[in-house]
C-alpha cells in the first residue's frame, strides 16, 4: 500500500520520519539524508518538515516573514519559532574548521548580515547542517520545491486544537508527558494511528518521543496540503534570492 504523506523531524544524526496513507497505516522510519525518502520507490506525494526553507539576505528582529506571521497564533508556545539567521551565517557555520571556529565564523557572518547586528545562538547554530542540506537539496532538485513544504508543530497543533496549546511538549528541556499527551489526542482525532507513539518506538529509532509526535504532525499538516485545505503564513509565500519560498504551512 501507498504512503503518499510523510512528515519530517530532525533528530540526532538524521531525520525521523512519519509516512502514513492518511487514514490507518502509519510507518516510523529514520533516514540519514532527506532525498533518500524522494529516491525510493514509494515517494511521498507530499513531505511536511520542521525545518526552514527559504533563508534570508538580510536577518531581522522577528525573524522572516514566516516566523513573525505564526508567532501571534500561539500564545504561550511563541517561543517554539525562532528566528531564521541570514544565508551568509547558516554558510558560514558549514565551513572549515571544528566546531568552535564554525561557530564563531557563523557569528561573525550574522553579525555582518543583521539589523540590528546580532550573533546566532548555539541551538540556532546546531540546525545548521540540516537547513543547508535541505537548501542544498531544493536548490538542486527544483521538482521537489511543491512536494517537500516547511511546517512547523506547534502550529500544526494550534491548527488541530483550534487554539493555542496551554501545556508544553518539554519543560526544562525534559519531555513533558501531559504536553505530549495532548498533542497525541489531537493526532490521533485527526485521524492518525497513535499506537506507535510511545518512549519504546521512540527509542529503537535513536530518537525522543516528542521528534515522533512532531513527525507525525508535520504529516497531519501533509494531509492537509494534499487535500488542498493547508494554511500557509505568508500566503502568498515570499520568495529567496534562490526562488525558494518562504512561508510556514500547517
Amino acid at each position: 500500500m501507498s504512503l503518499p504523506l510523510a512528515g519530517i523531524d530532525g533528530c540526532r544524526g538524521g531525520w525521523v520520519v512519519a509516512r502514513w496513507d492518511g487514514g490507518g497505516r502509519l510507518d516510523l522510519i529514520r533516514v540519514a539524508r532527506v532525498e533518500a525518502l524522494f529516491d525510493a520507490p514509494d515517494a511521498p506525494a507530499i513531505a511536511c518538515v520542521d525545518m526552514p526553507i527559504g533563508l534570508p539576505e538580510t536577518g531581522e528582529i522577528g525573524g522572516r516573514s514566516a516566523e513573525r506571521a505564526v508567532r501571534p497564533l500561539l500564545g504561550a508556545r511563541q517561543s517554539s519559532v525562532f528566528a531564521v539567521p541570514a544565508r551568509a551565517a547558516v554558510m558560514a557555520g558549514m565551513g572549515p574548521g571544528d566546531e568552535k571556529a564554525r561557530f564563531s565564523a557563523a557569528c561573525a557572518a550574522a553579525l555582518a548580515h543583521s539589523s540590528p547586528p546580532r550573533k546566532v545562538s548555539i541551538q540556532c547554530f546546531n540546525l545548521f547542517p540540516k537547513i543547508a542540506e535541505l537548501d542544498e537539496l531544493l536548490r538542486r532538485r527544483l521538482e521537489l520545491q511543491d512536494r517537500l513544504i516547511e511546517s512547523h508543530p506547534e502550529v500544526s497543533f494550534r491548527i488541530m486544537n483550534g487554539a493555542p496549546l496551554e501545556l508544553a511538549k518539554k519543560v526544562k528541556s525534559r519531555p513533558h508527558p501531559p504536553g505530549l499527551d495532548l498533542r497525541i489526542g489531537l493526532l490521533a482525532r485527526a485521524g492518525l494511528p497513535v499506537d506507535l507513539l510511545q518512549a519504546r518506538t521512540a527509542a529503537a529509532l535513536g530518537a525522543g518521543l516528542d521528534d515522533l509526535v512532531d513527525a507525525c504532525a508535520c504529516a497531519v499538516t501533509a494531509k492537509r496540503v494534499f487535500e488542498g485545505k493547508a494554511l500557509r503564513f505568508p500566503d502568498p509565500p515570499e520568495r529567496d534570492a534562490f526562488g525558494l519560498p518562504v512561508a510556514i504551512t500547517a
